[in-house]
C-alpha cells in the first residue's frame, strides 16, 4: 500500500479548476482513487455530477483517458474496452508486458439505479476493471430527486416533505451486499473522510485481477443542506453512527476496518443516528413529535444492519 509520502510525489490525474461545488466529496474521492496507483489508467463515467462538471467542452479535468457514457452504460463501455485491451495483446499490438487498468465511476443514481443491469452483468462476465460508485445518495446533477440510495425520511425534490408526506418512504438499497452477492474477488465501502481507507481500499481494488467494486460515501453539501466546511464531518459521523460501516469483503470474507473495526470491539462506542441527521437540514423536518418515528424506525434499521453486519464478519 502506498504511503503518504510516496502519495504526495505522485502527478495528480484530475486536474484543479473543474467546476464540482464547493465541498463536494466526489472530487476528493476521485483524487484518492487515482492517487493510489501509479499504473496507467483508463477510466470512464456515467452522466452525473462527476461527468458534467469536469468535461465542460471544450475543457476537461481528466490527465487520463476518459470516455463519457449515458447513464445507463459505464459498466457496459468499460467491458468493452477492457476486452478489446486484452484481444490487441494477444494480437500483439499491445505489448503483452504491459498492464493498463480500467475504471469505471457512476454516482448512486447511474448505479445504485440505471446502471444496475449493466454492472451486474460485468461483474457476472468476470471482466478486469475497478467500478466506483460515488455515492451522494439522491440525483444531484438534476435537481436533487431521490433515488435508492437516498435514506429514509430525506427531502428530495420528488420525495417533498410537507402535510401529505414525510419525505422519502423506504429504506436505502445496501448495494454494497448485492454487489458481494456476485462472488467477485474484491468489494469495499469507504469514504473520503478517511482517506488512507479510501486510498488503500482502491489500491487493492485495482492490483486486483477480475472485477472489484468501491462504493464510497460522498457527501454533497448542496444535496444535503449543509454547510460546505462540513464534508469531512458529514462522512465521520456517517461511519460512527454506522449508517455507513467501512469494510471490504474479500473472496467473500467480510473484514471490518477502522472505526468500524473499533465500535465492533467495544474500543469506540457507536454514536446515535440522530448526531448524523441533525447535522443536514434535508432531514429537519423529521424532529417534530409527528415524525419522530421515523427517526427511531431508521435507528432501528442501523442497528439491525449493524448487527447482520457483524454477523457477517463472524463478530
Amino acid at each position: 500500500m502506498p504511503s503518504l509520502k510516496t502519495l504526495s510525489t505522485r502527478k495528480e490525474r484530475l486536474s484543479p479548476g473543474h467546476r464540482l461545488c464547493a465541498g463536494c466529496g466526489a472530487s476528493v474521492a476521485v483524487r484518492q482513487i487515482l492517487l493510489s496507483t501509479d499504473l496507467p489508467i483508463v477510466a470512464c463515467c456515467a452522466t452525473g455530477c462527476l461527468e458534467v462538471a469536469t468535461t465542460i467542452y471544450p475543457f476537461t479535468a481528466w490527465e487520463i483517458p476518459f470516455i463519457h457514457n449515458a447513464f445507463e452504460n459505464s459498466a457496459a463501455t468499460i467491458s468493452g474496452v477492457e476486452t478489446m485491451y486484452r484481444a490487441l495483446k494477444k494480437r500483439g499490438k499491445i505489448p503483452a508486458d504491459r498492464k493498463i487498468r480500467f475504471i469505471a465511476f457512476g454516482g448512486d443514481g447511474g448505479t445504485y439505479d440505471i446502471g444496475l443491469q449493466a454492472l451486474s452483468g460485468a461483474l457476472e462476465r468476470g471482466h478486469d476493471f475497478t467500478y466506483v460508485c460515488y455515492d451522494n445518495e439522491a440525483y444531484m446533477n438534476t435537481g436533487i430527486q431521490r433515488s435508492s440510495a437516498t435514506p429514509i425520511g430525506a427531502h428530495t425534490t420528488t420525495s417533498p416533505c410537507g402535510e401529505v408526506e414525510p419525505g422519502k418512504r423506504g429504506y436505502k438499497k445496501n448495494l454494497t451486499q448485492i454487489v458481494a452477492a456476485h462472488d467477485i474477488p474484491y468489494a469495499a465501502q469507504a469514504t473520503p473522510s478517511y482517506y488512507m481507507d479510501l486510498i488503500n481500499k482502491a489500491n487493492r481494488a485495482i492490483e486486483t485481477e477480475g472485477p472489484t467494486f468501491l462504493n464510497i460515501l460522498s457527501p454533497c453539501p448542496r444535496g444535503w443542506r449543509a454547510e460546505t466546511t462540513q464534508w469531512v464531518e458529514l462522512g465521520k459521523a456517517a461511519v460512527e453512527t454506522c449508517i455507513w460501516p467501512l469494510y471490504e469483503v474479500i473472496e467473500g470474507k467480510y473484514v471490518l476496518n477502522g472505526v468500524t473495526q473499533r465500535i465492533a470491539e467495544g474500543k469506540v462506542q457507536k454514536r446515535p443516528l440522530e448526531d448524523w441527521l441533525r447535522m443536514q437540514g434535508r432531514f429537519r423536518h423529521l424532529f417534530t413529535e409527528k415524525n419522530r418515528p421515523i427517526i427511531e424506525a431508521a435507528q432501528a434499521k442501523v442497528d439491525k444492519d449493524w448487527e447482520r453486519l457483524k454477523a457477517l464478519a463472524s463478530l
